[in-house]
């Protein structure tokens, strides 16, 4: 198998394939860097590489047969090429994916820094090799290449990493591992590099992003980096990916609401509108607690958008339980709703609970909250009708009309200028909004 397969030399071509998450995207522009210093072409997957990398995601058990189905794809269009996997799925099941015939390297979540070396060990021993080692070991956070070349308008700084929750649905701390937290010199260095390379809006993201600074020895917490990012010269935007309900300090609040560079927007997990369900899923809130959080929110921020993620149909979810997830869910005035079926993933507590939901339950109660999801969208969206709002120019299609957001992150549609000059990537613009200005989810 391996001896047939072109070497990867300096000066050859990767490809990258990336499932999941934006922490799965964000690692792979970095790892991307990583082999464009070592004189890497990075192409598209449907170009020839010397090397192909897959970054798996495992959330579900969907997730890990989509994961094997893009292995075997890249495999089959990529036949001489070495074929590297890693992410969450590799984490978790390494032996599975070595069985998969054409895999050269397995690595998981960490020392991926040393990707380079382990690519040489494989063309070496003309074997396939699996360099995952056990998560728990791991105690810093993994530095990766400063992010380059990204093409975007937004970028993603990582700096947290792991999770100590265990949520009975989920597979990600047996994935990520321990909270680590990024040195905040070094998550500084790279914001501040990003913004002089004129990325004008900065995502802060990990896993559990808001226990930031929790195993640093200095007194670090995800409100004093922001109060540092913020100080960076040329910064216009910094926005604060998924939070949960718990980690909201009153500190990061008041940062959130004094800042004129944090953006009016926060997303908050719920995953269910029943104390009883979110007492089986081991989430460590409940529904009084969270809609205190954004009483308290609002009162600081008044026209905050607040996103969520809810999943129905976990196992033992009642019709009473749905009932009061919608209910729940149309009084909290969301902006958006991300909703998830519930999905089994093996090796979690409550993929061996008895009482699962019927699929067709299942798709009837989704149908019910997107519908829900919809008129909350469009409830928030509507109050800006007639405002200025400024807008993030994202992309510029071929006719000259523009698609952007706001702070808010209400997505927005600018038609082609009427003057000779077109719109550009990175550009603010002052729009009234109108109605045909939204586009909604």
């Amino acid at each position: 198998m391996l001896a047939n397969k072109t070497s990867p030399l300096p000066g050859g071509a990767v490809c990258f394939v990336t499932l999941g998450c934006k922490v799965n995207q964000t690692e792979s522009e970095a790892m991307a860097q990583l082999f464009r210093e070592a004189k890497y072409q990075v192409v598209s997957s449907s170009e020839e590489a010397d090397v192909v990398v897959v970054n798996t995601c495992t959330v579900t058990n969907t997730g890990d047969s989509k994961s094997r189905q893009v292995i075997r794809r890249m495999i089959k269009a990529h036949p001489e090429s070495v074929v590297v996997v890693m992410g969450c799925y590799a984490q978790t099941a390494p032996g599975e994916i070595l069985g998969i015939d054409g895999v050269d390297l397995v690595i998981g979540t960490q020392d991926r820094a040393k990707i380079l070396e382990w690519i040489d060990r494989v063309k070496a021993e003309k074997a396939p090799q699996n360099a995952v080692r056990g998560i728990w070991d791991a105690e810093e956070f993994e530095e990766l290449p400063q992010l380059s070349e990204e093409h975007r308008t937004r970028a993603m700084l990582k700096i947290q990493e792991g999770c100590n929750q265990f949520c009975t649905y989920c597979i990600i701390p047996y994935a990520r591992g321990p909270l680590r937290s990024r040195l905040p010199e070094n998550a500084i260095a790279e914001a501040r590099r990003l913004v002089e390379e004129g990325y004008p809006e900065v995502v802060l993201t990990g896993i559990h992003t808001g226990y930031y600074g929790q195993d640093l020895k200095a007194d670090w917490n995800l409100a004093r980096l922001v109060g540092e990012l913020e100080k960076i010269p040329g910064l216009r935007r910094l926005r604060l990916s998924s939070i949960e309900p718990m980690e909201y300090t009153d500190e990061l609040i008041e940062k959130i609401a004094l800042s004129d560079k944090v953006c009016p927007h926060v997303h908050i997990p719920l995953q269910s509108g029943s104390d009883r369900i979110l007492s089986r899923m081991n989430r460590p809130y409940d529904l009084k607690a969270y809609k205190g959080l954004l009483e308290k929110l609002r009162q600081r921020i008044p026209d905050l958008a607040v996103t969520t993620d809810i999943i129905v149909g976990f196992p033992g979810e009642t019709d009473e339980d749905h009932a009061s997830t919608i209910e729940f869910a149309k009084s909290c005035d969301f902006s958006g709703i991300h909703v998830f079926p519930y999905s089994k993933r093996k090796g979690t507590p409550a993929a061996d609970y008895p009482d699962q939901v019927l699929k067709k339950l299942k798709d009837q109660r989704v149908k019910e909250l997107l519908d829900v999801a919809r008129a909350s969208q469009v409830r928030f969206c509507r109050q800006f009708i007639g405002k200025s709002v400024e807008v993030l120019v994202e992309k510029v299609d071929l006719k000259g009309s523009a698609i952007g957001h706001t702070p808010h992150y209400i997505q927005v549609e600018i038609p082609a200028n009427k003057d000779a000059r077109q719109w550009a990537t990175g550009e603010f613009v002052t729009v009234v909004l109108e109605e045909h200005h939204i586009s909604l989810a």
